[in-house]
């Protein structure tokens, strides 16, 4: 039962307070037992990339809080785990991967509608599928879920997860365009997965089927245990949201000013702290952008890129805050290695471009040049700055502390350990990255 301190801090919290807050009510979708298990493997398992050397848990892993711990990634042509990874000199990486590795948490509730930076997968009702992706049309069909649908992407990125060029059938397979479809990327993947028998009768049983595997399968696979494993509803926020908590002073005083004078709550709202909206607030872009690599600069426009609409420049989706405290460093491109840093950009995006410490980067040293390209470039931080939507509010010392102490509470201790954990083995019999 909800006490009376309870009630009235969360319909009143403080006089200060103006948005109201959410309620601690998401909706996740549920699955077997089985084929959660299954996902497991098949998460951690590195036979899902054209060079069987990259899982997705190489750039989601727990112990960077379902991301990897750099701002900027390296996929294929990596050895190695967050900051340490390192090049593989038989194998080296053509470039960093484009966006920061954002973290996993809550994913399979449903609210959950767009996915990526830039929400170039989410649900459309007039799409046959179900979903709007660069895909069109050519796509694989049967997914459980959005965030099934959204481990077609990965697995055919050159940088990520497919190889370079003709490094391996699957790698060629992509640079002909052949996505689904007989001996498409998709459909070599699938095969590798069915011709594994302890794989093959995993999927037997969870499907009570014997008919050949679609890709699909192993997306709805990987799904339900990455909506299983990082569920994160249960946090001291949720539980003060419920009734069953109380929060410290500090603590209180940053909720305050969260949905209040510091205007958090304006983007960052509902239970994940999320709109799930698109919103340019001048992040510093670094590496490689997300320009095709014959186009000469390195800018990454966002939204925009998938709109086409020049009012989406520079806009990036809002990121869930959900143990925002482990999944270091922020933003689209990993500018900020820490949470008062990315506070005080929010306060000032003026003073924060112009005064950007590139020393805050987390990039692996790989010997990529030019990764501030974009920074150095007068013209194109302007045009970042042009199309921020953020105004300047003034936060004290006292202000950051206190909203980092609201923050804190958003962590779910559950998620961040894991309910499964990291596997021991994988059917492959590649080796797992602990």
């Amino acid at each position: 039962m909800r006490t009376i301190f309870a009630i009235l801090a969360v319909m009143l919290a403080s006089p200060a307070q103006s948005d109201p807050l959410p309620t601690a009510d998401a909706v996740f979708r549920q699955a077997s037992m089985e084929q959660i298990q299954l996902g497991q493997l098949l998460f951690y398992d590195p036979v899902l990339s054209g060079n069987k050397s990259v899982s997705c848990a190489t750039c989601h892993h727990p112990r960077f809080g379902t991301s990897d711990g750099v701002s900027l990634g390296i996929g294929d042509g990596g050895i190695g785990l967050g900051p340490n990874r390192r090049a593989d000199a038989q194998n080296p990486p053509e470039q960093r991967i484009a966006r920061n590795s954002p973290a996993l948490f809550n994913l399979g509730a449903s609210e959950f509608s767009v996915l990526f930076h830039d929400g170039r997968l989410e649900f459309d009702a007039t799409e046959p599928s179900g979903f709007r992706t660069p895909l069109g049309a050519d796509m694989e069909n049967g997914f459980d879920s959005l965030l099934s649908a959204q481990t077609m992407f990965p697995v055919l990125s050159p940088d990520e997860m497919a190889g370079h060029y003709s490094e391996n059938d699957v790698a060629q397979a992509v640079r002909q365009g052949f996505f689904t479809g007989p001996n498409g990327a998709w459909d070599i993947l699938a095969k590798r997965i069915e011709a594994i028998p302890e794989y093959y009768e995993m999927f037997k049983k969870t499907q009570n089927t014997e008919r050949d595997l679609h890709f699909a399968d192993i997306s709805n696979a990987i799904a339900a245990f990455m909506a299983f494993e990082w569920r994160a509803d249960n946090s001291l926020f949720d539980r003060y949201l419920r009734g069953s908590a109380t929060l410290t002073q500090n603590q209180e005083k940053g909720l305050t000013l969260f949905y209040g004078s510091a205007g958090c709550s304006t983007c960052h709202s509902g239970q994940f702290q999320t709109d799930h909206g698109f919103h340019a607030i001048g992040m510093p872009q670094i590496g490689p952008g997300k320009a095709a690599r014959f186009e000469r600069h390195q800018k990454d426009e966002g939204r925009m890129r998938v709109t086409g609409a020049m009012a989406d420049a520079y806009a990036f989706r809002t990121p869930s805050l959900r143990n925002v405290v482990h999944t270091a460093p922020y933003g689209h491109s990993g500018a900020f290695a820490t949470l008062p840093a990315i506070l005080m950009h929010h306060a000032n995006v003026m003073a924060s471009l112009d005064t950007y410490d590139r020393s805050q980067a987390v990039l692996p040293k790989v010997g990529f040049e030019n990764d501030f390209a974009v920074m150095s470039d007068t013209e194109e931080r302007a045009a970042i700055a042009s199309a921020n939507s953020l105004k300047t509010s003034v936060l004290s010392p006292d202000d950051i502390s206190n909203i980092i102490a609201f923050l804190e509470t958003l962590t779910d201790p559950v998620s961040i350990i894991g309910r499964l954990g990291i596997p021991n083995k994988v059917p492959s019999g590649l080796p797992v990255e602990r």
